[in-house]
């Protein structure tokens, strides 16, 4: 690093700088500095901490003009989130850049031999407005492997109704399962996990994940409900079981002071495809935004969706707002034969 810069984990008294960090950082790249608060203090310093290993980079003054991350996402997968000063300049970014991405690469090996395991895939998230971090991840290694829709749809007039005008015979939509203290049984935590595990086998990037992993991953977003899961029970010779499976979260407040909700995860049991539970899952979750009082529905889908997705929800209503680029980058650890997991759709 240049002389008298400094690094360190970050501490609870980092989180305001943090956040006008993360701010002033979007702002930059697409002109907005409005950023999840409670995302980047559960990153720091919350539940999402627990799964991430963190750096904070401070120029002589003692300024945080650099925040990194490591999360251990599955695994064989490590993402890598970089947030830097715009004000930085491109000679100090460029000295910086490589000590960092260095750093993020070891902890993602040391995290790989905690598992077990020969080495991993480092995913980094880009904007598409984002030539800086682009150009960045291109001279130390990186290669961009895929896009991202992020597709936000508004509130409509009669969408509270679209379960019932909609309805699909032999398709039965309901939330998960909840006690009287609002924790759910068991029996719905793992029907979800095992439609969208079931049903991401044959998408891009993705991993083999434990129900633990998946669990802790889903509850540790600031918007996280169990209100939010829902279920779709498709009939098979007589008897109801599970089809397919969505997992949302509250969106925070926009400009105009009103909450959303975000598609964490919508997935269809293979074997239940074509019976129209995909849009009986986005019916349910429009519906219940709407009778919420939300304005929007947001969501992220590959661009190249084996299952055309993107066509679905375009058709009902979503539009493109931006892209967002994955970019990766495989290490390996040195001097051992043990085996580096794949992505399932590259086995």
């Amino acid at each position: 690093m240049p002389q008298g810069w400094s690094s360190r984990a970050p501490v609870d008294g980092d989180v305001d700088e943090l956040i006008a960090l993360v701010s002033t950082a979007k702002k930059a790249v697409d002109g907005s500095g409005s950023i999840e608060e409670e995302l980047v203090t559960s990153e720091a310093v919350g539940e999402a901490s627990w799964t991430r290993r963190q750096v904070v980079v401070m120029d002589p003054q003692g300024a945080i003009r650099v925040w990194a991350r490591v999360h251990d996402r599955a695994a064989g997968r490590s993402n890598v989130d970089l947030t830097t000063d715009p004000a930085l300049g491109a000679e100090v970014e460029d000295r910086l850049a490589p000590s960092v991405l260095a750093w993020a690469e070891s902890i993602a090996l040391r995290v790989s031999r905690g598992r077990g395991l020969g080495g991993t895939r480092l995913d980094m998230s880009v904007h598409e407005d984002d030539e800086r971090l682009r150009g960045l991840l291109r001279d130390n290694g990186f290669t961009l492997a895929r896009t991202w829709l992020q597709m936000r749809r508004p509130v409509e007039p009669g969408d509270v109704d679209l379960p019932t005008t909609h309805a699909r015979e032999g398709v039965v939509v309901r939330q998960v399962n909840r006690r009287e203290d609002g924790t759910p049984f068991a029996a719905d935590l793992q029907a979800v996990y095992r439609m969208i595990e079931e049903s991401f086998a044959d998408h891009f990037n993705s991993y083999r994940e434990s129900f633990p992993e998946f669990l802790l991953r889903l509850r540790e977003a600031p918007g996280h409900r169990w209100d939010h899961w829902w279920i779709a029970d498709i009939e098979v010779e007589g008897h109801w079981v599970p089809g397919g499976a969505v997992a949302a979260a509250v969106l925070p407040e926009d400009a105009s002071g009103v909450p959303g909700t975000y598609i964490d995860y919508i997935g269809v049991h293979r074997l239940a495809r074509g019976r129209g539970v995909a849009k009986s899952l986005l019916h349910a979750v429009i519906a219940d935004t709407a009778r919420r009082g939300r304005n929007r529905v947001a969501l992220e889908v590959d661009d190249d969706s084996p299952t055309g997705a993107d066509g679905i929800y375009a058709s009902m209503g979503w539009v493109t707002r931006y892209r967002t680029e994955s970019w990766h980058r495989d290490v390996r650890v040195e001097g051992t034969d043990d085996p580096v997991p794949l992505a399932r759709l590259d086995e």
